[in-house]
């Protein structure tokens, strides 16, 4: 597998990594039609265990199956397929090798009951990862919940497991729980620490929402208007996150969110191409789209990356 300039000056970044980490990495950037130009695109498929089957996949049937959700990825020509452990073990074997997988090794319910201390449950191990070909792990933490600390301590453990055998790391990092207003679960403030934390706890891959215009924290108004932050623009906002992600050296992918109308997400594509994010991971606006829908879809946001649709 060749490795075109950008992805070697991304994997430059990663100077800890052993080699396995970083062919990983490699494989990564350059699956898909957005291989080789440090951007991509990754189906997450984790709302079936996170919010239910049935609010899932019941606008679009066909997605109850993993093969079609391992199919959709592959024919859209993504990045990467993101699930928990049981839709990945069902199609191991038939798509084994021809996509790179993200084992989502902790998850949550919505039957469970969590305002101030929300949290998941590890629903995974980094050698189930390895049994099933998957070369990532994604872990979900909350900076903000009471129960914070535990999740930092758990992918902390499981990071140096999935580092030593040569897997890299994906963090979910969403703000909520605690003190957090609703609002400030996505203010500019909230959302650049998020991405932060993540970078600090030894990501290679952070995956954070795009972030508003708000700021959560008195004194960290003060220190935007002192150093006189750009945060009006969503382009701006996404460029503070890779700002506070290293200052562009880790890989930072923005969550689709909710379900929305296609323009609004073409919009957030282009915010992110523009303010230097390395691009999308999008699962419920294109799984809970028809198959055609979706790939139509995806293909615009890919062209939007490349910068062949303004």
């Amino acid at each position: 597998m060749k490795t075109t300039q950008r992805v070697k000056k991304i994997l430059s970044y990663y100077e800890s990594d052993n080699p396995g980490t970083k062919a990983n990495l490699a494989r990564i950037l350059m699956t898909g039609k957005l291989g080789g130009t440090g951007k991509m695109v990754i189906l997450p498929v984790d709302q079936g265990l996170e919010h239910g089957p049935a609010r899932s996949f019941s606008v679009n049937a066909p997605a109850y199956d993993p093969h079609y959700l391992y199919q959709l990825a592959l024919d859209a020509g993504l990045n990467a397929y993101a699930a928990p452990l049981g839709p990945l073990e069902a199609g191991a074997d038939t798509f084994a090798g021809q996509i790179p997988l993200i084992l989502k090794v902790n998850s949550s319910n919505s039957l469970a009951r969590a305002k101030e201390a929300p949290d998941q449950s590890i629903t995974a191990s980094v050698k189930d990862a390895l049994r099933i070909g998957a070369g990532f792990i994604g872990f979900t933490i909350y900076p903000g919940s009471d129960l914070q600390f535990e999740m930092i301590e758990e992918i902390r453990e499981m990071a140096a497991e999935a580092k030593s055998y040569g897997l890299a790391v994906v963090i979910w990092s969403y703000p909520r729980g605690g003190a957090l207003s609703k609002a400030g679960e996505l203010a500019m403030d909230v959302g650049g620490y998020a991405a932060y934390i993540a970078a600090a706890l030894g990501a290679h891959i952070i995956k954070v929402k795009l972030p508003s215009a708000d700021i959560e924290q008195g004194e960290a108004q003060k220190a935007y208007d002192a150093g006189n932050v750009p945060i009006a623009t969503q382009a701006e906002r996404v460029r503070h996150v890779m700002q506070c992600s290293f200052n562009g050296r880790r890989i930072v992918v923005f969550s689709g969110g909710a379900a929305k109308g296609a323009d609004a997400v073409y919009e957030d594509a282009r915010a992110i191409r523009d303010g230097g994010g390395n691009g999308s991971i999008i699962g419920r606006n294109s799984f809970q789209r028809s198959r055609e829908d979706a790939l139509a879809l995806l293909e615009r946001i890919i062209r939007i990356y490349k910068g062949q649709d303004d």
